[in-house]
């Protein structure tokens, strides 16, 4: 076993609060399995239900991982399909009666009569007190969570009244309402403004769109007959980077969302509302990482078989698929290996005192096995497929830094030849949005057209420039502006507008035009000078000013993709879009983590932050940005 993984658990284990990681993280639509579905599809199972799977001890946790996704996950499979379907005893008697039956999303996936979620009977009818939702337990306590299914139209005042009674504040969601075409989940709260479903008012009073979630608090209110009850705040956490179906490409988000569901949930408070559609595949996914990190905390093991046999009795058919099965590892795997690396702001001068000075024996790790625990993540060269075609090799400065297929920048094919649709780019997503950022190589004397192209189709406003054309007298990056005047690239026009020196960087204003429709559009460019090809700028002043800079010019021109560039589209690049996304987070949050912004980074493209040295420097520009607004209150 790795010794990092042990200090790093010791390390989690004295951590006061069981608390969850990371850094908001995408994928498009992270992995998939195609699967057409009106009643929820139940994958078939060859229950081998004598076999019993006993609980891991954390610290062998690496290595159960690595057997089990050997041979294409096939232990993962066999484990899961031993998993007994249910409750042999359970009854679904009150799910199928006439007038319920179509309060039910799918007609297969149903609560037990003995844990169902009963609500009061309204005027008599003996049918009002049901909904479709169980009590699911947690690690260890009884009832922690309600897993229900998406209200449909007629369900939403049953929804709404079921929070109520239960006394919710906390409302987990973890599918978008519409997925592949088809309805996911009834729209249960107002965008704006104040709605009432059945009794209860619903009244929304603030939100806040982040990558991979959305929090939305409204103001709930029960209209009884004799008076209106005293209003409760409940919080919506929307989780939107999970694909019906599939897995979120990593656990990274779902880790952060899960954390921030725990700091959300007051004490005191009723069970937590789980729902995805159906309410058993993302839902069950998501309350079993929750049971075993809690678990991790308190028996340094995790059991995974034997939590989801004991919740299958309160609800059926929780984990979806085998793929849904093997996440909950991998999110469990990921978290003993990095913990929690956030930090609050105003602890950061310790903890960079800390990452320099490594005397004292067993303290936290230094800068260095910081850094080094990110070079050790494998670089995915079967997902580089596009960029290795022997067509496009030629378009790559650098042979190691090739964008991954998943979210590299798809260019429009040029009519009758073929792969004109490459360029060496990459989405990368921001604090706030996916595929904020565009990360791409300086561009070659052949591959300029392309650069404009892309530009062009991906309607960019700014470009941020991070090398100089020449560095120790080598060819970094082939000028593709005018010095005066315009040029012209195949079908784009560029055109120089102005050209201002400001302390650190030019800023030069350039006109585009798409020669064919004689459409034109202003770009910013923004030349970062003093980064050298080897090192670091001088001070991190530089770098929060243009950063400042190219959000403003955002805001005038419509969130678009930021096009950046260095020499190789990595190092100064990753570094750039890491600071970002930091700084970004700092003035909203008050919080940052270094750790998982950059190895989020380096999973959407390879190298990303390249030196110990670049990966310090994002450390030291925070508390430059700290220092200068050292009135706290400025920026929280």
């Amino acid at each position: 076993m790795r010794k990092n993984s042990l200090s790093s658990f010791r390390w989690l284990k004295n951590q006061k609060k069981p608390v969850v990681t990371t850094v908001d993280k995408k994928i498009p639509n992270g992995i998939l399995e195609e699967q057409e579905q009106q009643t929820v599809v139940l994958l078939p199972r060859s229950p081998s239900a004598s076999k019993t799977f006993f609980p891991i001890l954390v610290d062998n946790l690496e290595e159960e991982y690595r057997l089990r996704s050997a041979d294409d996950g096939k232990l993962f499979r066999e484990e899961y399909n031993s998993l007994p379907g249910g409750n042999a005893q359970g009854t679904y008697e009150e799910a199928n009666k006439d007038d319920n039956k179509e309060k039910n999303r799918y007609p297969n996936i149903l609560p037990y009569d003995q844990s169902r979620v009963v609500l009061t009977q309204l005027d008599g009818n003996p049918c009002s007190d049901y909904v479709n939702a169980s009590y699911i337990d947690g690690y260890t306590e009884k009832n922690k969570f309600i897993a229900a299914q998406g209200p449909k139209e007629d369900t939403l005042a049953d929804f709404w009244r079921m929070i109520w009674e239960q006394k919710v504040a906390t409302v987990v969601m973890l599918t978008n309402l519409k997925e592949r075409k088809e309805d996911k989940c009834c729209q249960y709260w107002p965008d704006q403004g104040c709605w009432t479903y059945g009794n209860v008012r619903v009244a929304v009073e603030d939100f806040t769109v982040l990558v991979d979630y959305t929090i939305r608090k409204f103001c709930v209110q029960y209209q009884a007959s004799d008076a209106a009850k005293t209003p409760r705040l409940v919080t919506q956490l929307h989780f939107t980077s999970w694909p019906d179906f599939g897995v979120p490409f990593s656990p990274i988000g779902m880790l952060k969302f899960l954390k921030k569901v725990k700091a959300v949930n007051p004490p005191f408070s009723g069970p937590i509302v789980v729902h995805c559609s159906a309410g058993v595949g993302r839902t069950g996914t998501f309350i079993v990482i929750d049971a075993m990190i809690d678990m991790m905390y308190a028996e340094q093991k995790v059991d995974v078989f034997g939590f989801v046999s004991k919740i299958r009795e309160q609800r059926s058919q929780l984990i979806q698929t085998d793929m849904q099965y093997s996440f909950i590892y991998q999110a469990l795997l990921e978290y003993y290996l990095y913990g929690d690396t956030e930090l609050d702001v105003s602890s950061l001068e310790g903890h960079l005192n800390k990452l320099h000075n490594t005397f004292t024996e067993g303290d936290r790790v230094g800068l260095e096995e910081e850094f080094k625990k990110l070079t050790n993540m494998r670089i995915m060269k079967e997902n580089m497929r596009t960029g290795n075609l022997p067509a496009n090799m030629k378009k790559n400065r650098v042979l190691q830094i090739i964008p991954y297929d998943f979210n590299r920048v798809i260019l429009s094919m040029r009519r009758g030849q073929e792969f004109t649709d490459y360029i060496n780019a990459s989405f990368i997503d921001g604090y706030r949005q996916k595929d904020y950022f565009i990360a791409t190589q300086g561009p070659l004397q052949h591959t300029v057209e392309d650069f404009w192209r892309m530009v062009w189709e991906w309607k960019c406003h700014s470009i941020v420039m991070l090398t100089e054309l020449q560095e120790r007298e080598q060819d970094k990056c082939c000028q593709y502006w005018p010095t005066e005047d315009s040029v012209t690239y195949g079908d784009y026009t560029v055109e120089l507008k102005g050209d201002t020196l400001c302390d650190t960087f030019s800023l030069r204003d350039l006109v585009l035009t798409f020669v064919p429709d004689k459409q034109t559009r202003v770009i910013r460019h923004f030349h970062f000078h003093g980064w050298p090809e080897i090192g670091i700028p001088a001070e991190g002043k530089g770098m929060i000013d243009i950063i400042a800079s190219v959000q403003r010019q955002q805001q005038q021109s419509g969130n678009h993709p930021i096009v950046v560039h260095c020499s190789a589209g990595a190092g100064r690049t990753g570094t750039f879009i890491a600071l970002s996304n930091i700084l970004e987070r700092v003035k909203a949050e008050g919080l940052l983590d270094v750790f998982q912004t950059v190895k989020s980074l380096r999973m959407q493209r390879p190298h990303m932050v390249q030196t110990v040295e670049q990966y310090d420097f994002c450390y030291r520009v925070v508390q430059d940005f700290v220092d200068i607004f050292s009135d706290y209150a400025n920026f929280k």
